[in-house]
């Protein structure tokens, strides 16, 4: 990678931008790509990236990434000045006490606080055996108010506001691996956004735009709406997906660091177009990029949305592996990342209409 691309990546994966409060993603990006793509939003922070030397007479390839993370919204003030807060998107609870937050006050500032969690001097014997997976409603958010009052005249907090991890982006360069937060799904904005720079001044026999999709974390949401703006003819989905190699069993591990990116035949949400991700396990081989594929009993993604909107586009999906995902600290792999550039390069390349007429 580039000093641009890490240097990109860690504004993305910096960004406080939970579903619904995308802004800090789609500036970034927006900063990013303006020079050599045409960037437009809609008013759910919806962001469209349309490639100059489109023609508007050929197939439309759609790229997605979703720009939210899983976060917290603040729910209410409890009397001693912590928050209850709801959760945005699934977080992998056992992971929450102790994580440091940040919360964005009035002023649109972003103030530290602490998931709460009872030290064990404080703890019965009882409570002490029964720990374990807390229920979000019975989190509270520490920022050091002594009050609601103070938490809210002083502090600034109000219902309703965002709240995310706070975890630096750091890069292990000796070893080509990248620790922080959101890396579902902003190393597949990255991704998506080095595509879409590599492709800008080719000739091609698709039209490609690009989308940054909002509030996946939730259901999905934002894709309805850039679907029916784009109406691709194909998709291709950049994800942050779930790694699978440091639990279970070693014959049934298909997401694996440093092994490529995971193309999945379903999942929860989707079963992929199986025509399309046989032909890019295939161009993965003939050109020595490493690819997984894997069948998914969990999860959930934009390409089902996309499959299933208007003519039904087929779709697949490009997961860089993360580990750790859906919780405060994650990890995925340099090598991944760059194997899926140049697997979506690829695929690209290979498109035309009467490729895709074959999915």
């Amino acid at each position: 990678m580039t000093e641009r691309e890490t240097t990109l990546l860690q504004a993305l994966c910096e960004a406080n931008a939970p579903s619904g409060f995308e802004d800090e993603t789609v500036r970034v990006a927006r900063a990013a790509i303006g020079d050599v793509c045409d960037v437009g939003e809609d008013h759910l922070r919806n962001l469209y990236l349309r490639r100059r030397k489109n023609t508007g007479d050929k197939p439309v390839l759609m790229l997605d990434a979703h720009s939210d993370e899983v976060g917290f919204m603040v729910h209410s003030i409890r009397p001693t000045g912590t928050l209850r807060v709801v959760q945005l998107g699934g977080w992998n609870r056992a992971t929450l006490p102790g994580a440091a937050v940040l919360v964005r006050n009035r002023e649109g500032k972003w103030i530290p606080g602490v998931i709460a969690a009872k030290p064990p001097h404080f703890m019965s014997a009882a409570e002490k055996e029964r720990q374990g997976t807390p229920e979000i409603r019975d989190l509270a958010v520490d920022i050091g108010a002594k009050s609601a009052a103070e938490a809210a005249e002083v502090f600034g907090v109000r219902i309703g506001e965002p709240v995310v991890p706070k975890t630096p982006f750091e890069y292990d360069a000796e070893h080509g691996l990248f620790f922080g937060k959101a890396f579902d799904c902003r190393i597949g904005c990255a991704a998506l956004l080095e595509v879409m720079r590599r492709i800008a001044d080719e000739d091609l026999n698709v039209d490609v735009i690009g989308a940054l999709s909002v509030q996946e974390e939730v259901g999905e949401r934002g894709c309805k709406v850039t679907t029916n703006r784009i109406r691709p003819d194909a998709a291709l989905v950049f994800e942050g997906c779930p790694a699978d190699d440091t639990f279970g069993e070693p014959y049934a591990m298909q997401t694996k660091l440093k092994e490529g990116p995971m193309i999945r035949f379903m999942d929860v949400s989707v079963i992929s177009n199986p025509r399309f991700v046989r032909f890019a396990l295939d161009l993965a081989e003939k050109n020595g990029i490493p690819a997984q594929a894997a069948v998914r009993e969990g999860g959930g993604n934009d390409a089902a949305i996309i499959q299933s909107q208007l003519l039904g586009a087929p779709a697949i999906v490009l997961g860089i592996p993360v580990r750790y995902i859906h919780t405060p600290a994650c990890i995925a792999a340099e090598q991944d990342y760059e194997a899926t550039v140049e697997l979506a390069l690829s695929l690209i390349h290979a498109l035309n209409e009467s490729v895709i007429q074959s999915f």
